[in-house]
């Protein structure tokens, strides 16, 4: 593939209304690039008028150095939730056209770049005379780019657990960089948030990451913790390092924004972006979390192994445990799937053992009934539980409670009551969590990976910032850092889902009344925050107070 020409010459970037004098209070308009035209740009851009009017958040000068929240309102509760941009702090910098536009291999594409007011809704389902809700910036390549190729400088890190599709997501900004862009200069940060001070780094390049999707884990190492802010900022400042990509989950996303905030108090011009990355799908507002179906139906060869172990034995109970420390998606999922198990129990639905509806005598009937039984539990599943006959043994690195292992409880306890009550059954438990937290990606996790990787160079090339790539409904946007820190995505128990769940498997819900109010209660709160204003009062108390944890 041609790289694109070397000589761009920047534009002297004609006065613009939106963009405030040097030394100006800080803009929270829309950064467009509607003052410079291409035959290929979208002509539908046009003005919006007043639903494109900027609104100042309530919270501008909450937090001690921190950018203030972009918010865009419009009529019938519209509310675009913008993500920051270098211009904001960095006024006067030059723009340069898209390389794209010289590239053969897009040369066939009938639209290079998306329009600079598409938007992505984050409620997709909306009432006749309901509000629009929240929305958020459509990813893509842009028209205009603030980094020319020569001048760009990129980094990548991985922190955390593994996942499916790390090095997947690796090889693809690397590969969007250079083959989209003609970027060359890319490095990778090794072991995680320590990597940057310590200086430990390797080149990246198109040809030594092009077989790196084949293997499991990551190739940069990956750990928790090593997070000081101060440190990995003088390090990005002193390699003159100019885009930085984040692949990590909740815990790394919070770690990014504090690593923008201090980026954006020394006015560097440097974009931050974030890709998240959770095995447990408990990250909120986006569709699925890449490595999600990988785990799921590597899931299913346990569960497999665990049917067979049971029927194959008299009174045989198969039993696996599978991940999911505060959110029981692969393990709801995985049941869904296989239709093999009887029981699925995960954090967000409380459930007790002995008395009448009870698991023990859930189990004693399907056992009378079938003579075999697989039980699926999420990791973090009966914790209150265990804490009553066990002691907490602490936290990890990254200051994550470290559990306690359900399965081997459970598996005790279940042996103990039918020793007690003299019925023989062979107990088999099964702990594929590593297994599958260090297979290669599959398919469909291999072709989610690479959008989201060209995603976020889409967006650190046109100069947004402070940001994370995700899908929702079904659309790549750019998606402020806080609203993805702000809350874990759990298993609704009164949504459908479930209900389907417990049609499948036939077990109990264990749940009691009040456990019922209180998920149909939170359920109407998260309603509230997509639907709009809500979701700002939310913003206005918790994201830019003071005492925020995102500045942990």
């Amino acid at each position: 593939m041609a790289p694109p020409p070397a000589s761009r010459a920047a534009d002297s970037n004609p006065a613009d209304p939106s963009r405030p004098a040097a030394g100006a209070p800080e803009p929270i308009t829309v950064p467009s690039p509607r003052d410079h035209h291409h035959h290929l740009v979208d002509r539908r851009d046009t003005p919006r008028g007043r639903a494109w009017e900027p609104e100042r958040s309530r919270r501008g000068g909450a937090m001690d150095g921190a950018a203030a929240v972009k918010l865009v309102s419009g009529e019938a509760g519209y509310v675009l939730e913008d993500v920051p941009h270098v211009s904001d702090y960095l006024p006067d910098l030059p723009t340069y056209p898209n390389p794209l536009q010289d590239n053969p291999a897009y040369s066939v594409v009938k639209q290079y770049f998306v329009n600079p007011d598409d938007t992505v809704c984050q409620k997709i389902v909306v009432h006749k005379d309901g509000p629009r809700g929240n929305h958020f910036r459509r990813a893509g390549p842009r028209q205009r780019v603030y980094f020319e190729p020569d001048e760009v400088h990129a980094c990548i890190v991985t922190c955390g657990g593994l996942c499916p599709g790390l090095n997947t997501v690796i090889r693809e900004i690397v590969c969007g960089l250079s083959d989209m862009y003609g970027v060359t200069k890319i490095l990778g940060i090794q072991g995680g948030y320590r990597g940057f001070y310590a200086r430990n780094t390797i080149t990246l390049t198109p040809k030594s990451v092009n077989d790196i999707h084949k293997r499991g884990g990551t190739i940069l190492g990956s750990s928790r913790g090593g997070h000081d802010t101060m440190k990995i900022v003088d390090s990005i400042q002193d390699r003159g390092i100019n885009q930085v990509y984040v692949i990590g989950g909740d815990g790394t996303q919070r770690g990014a924004g504090v690593i923008f905030e201090e980026v954006r108090r020394r006015g560097l011009k440097v974009s931050v972006a974030g890709i998240p990355k959770t095995i447990d799908n408990d990250i909120p507002v986006i569709d699925k979390s890449f490595g999600f179906d990988t785990a799921v139906e590597e899931a299913q060869r346990a569960i497999n192994a665990a049917h067979v172990e049971a029927v194959s034995a008299e009174n045989g109970i198969g039993l696996v445990k599978l991940m999911g420390r505060h959110s029981g998606f692969i393990a709801h999922y995985a049941t869904l799937a296989s239709r093999d198990v009887d029981c699925c129990l995960i954090p967000e639905s409380p459930f007790y053992l002995e008395g009448e509806g009870g698991l023990f005598r859930y189990i004693e009937k399907r056992l009378k009934d079938n003579g075999h039984m697989v039980i699926v539990v999420a990791e973090g599943a009966g914790q209150k539980l265990i804490a009553e006959t066990m002691q907490s043994i602490g936290k990890d690195a990254s200051g994550n409670e470290l559990l306690l292992d359900v399965g081997l409880w459970l598996s005790q306890k279940i042996n103990e009551y039918f020793k007690r009550n003299k019925m023989t059954i062979n107990l088999k438990y099964i702990d594929p969590t590593y297994m599958i937290r260090a297979i290669p990606s599959n398919a469909s996790d291999n072709v989610y990976c690479t959008l989201l990787a060209h995603s976020v160079v889409h967006g650190a090339m046109a100069g947004y910032t402070g940001f994370t790539i995700g899908q929702v409904n079904g659309r790549h946007c750019y998606i402020p850092f806080y609203r993805i820190t702000e809350k874990q995505n759990r298993v609704s128990i009164t949504d459908r889902m479930w209900a389907r769940l417990l049609s499948s498997t036939n077990q109990p819900s264990f749940l009691c009344n009040k456990v019922i109010e209180e998920a149909k209660k939170e359920q109407e709160r998260t309603a509230q925050l997509i639907d709009g204003s809500s979701s700002h009062r939310k913003l206005d108390g918790k994201v830019a107070g003071p005492n925020s944890g995102d500045a942990k």
